[in-house]
């Protein structure tokens, strides 16, 4: 029997010229705090769903969220995160390099952590979790929403880059 889970949409939904002025807007004063935002996310991400720590051998074993805020490895991996984050919104307006810088956070994640793609998914959920309640005064409801529409689409081009390896999900229930 073959299992066949391509429920990927054909592309991910383009942003308007509108909301990526939202988003370049609104990240130019997140940027500004980069490393603290980006350790709030991961703190976060980590005491929320601790099972995302096994693939960081650095401070898999760190229950308490203060000693990860003061972990350099935890802090080093956040400025990795929002540097990423930052060429994307950098480049909104060229669709080729999102998708090439994307791809390769893709092809190494699949490849050289053997991360599953489900964390993408989640971490973008804290992220904006974290965004929204740092930054209230500049992520309302309709700010939130553009976010989710461009974490969707990273989301897409992440997990195409997945795809593309051959990446097999692996499944509790696989025998």
């Amino acid at each position: 029997m073959e299992h066949e889970e391509d429920d990927r949409p054909e592309r991910a939904e383009p942003l308007t010229d509108a909301e990526r002025e939202i988003i370049q807007d609104t990240w130019g004063r997140v940027y500004e705090n980069c490393e603290d935002v980006g350790v709030s996310v991961l703190i976060r991400f980590f005491v929320n769903f601790p099972s995302a720590k096994q693939y960081f051998s650095q401070f898999q074993d760190m229950e308490d969220p203060e000693e990860m805020e003061r972990s350099s490895q935890l802090r080093h991996h956040a400025r990795r995160v929002m540097n990423a984050i930052n060429t994307v919104v950098e480049n909104l307006h060229d669709p080729e390099k999102v998708s090439a810088v994307l791809g390769l956070v893709g092809k190494a994640h699949a490849l050289k952590h053997k991360v599953e793609p489900m964390y993408f998914k989640i971490l973008s959920g804290v992220m904006l979790e974290v965004l929204s309640e740092d930054f209230p005064e500049y992520f309302p409801v309709e700010v939130q929403e553009v976010w989710s529409k461009l974490m969707g689409a990273l989301y897409w081009h992440v997990t195409g880059a997945y795809t593309e390896v051959g990446w097999v999900q692996v499944s509790s229930s696989a025998v």
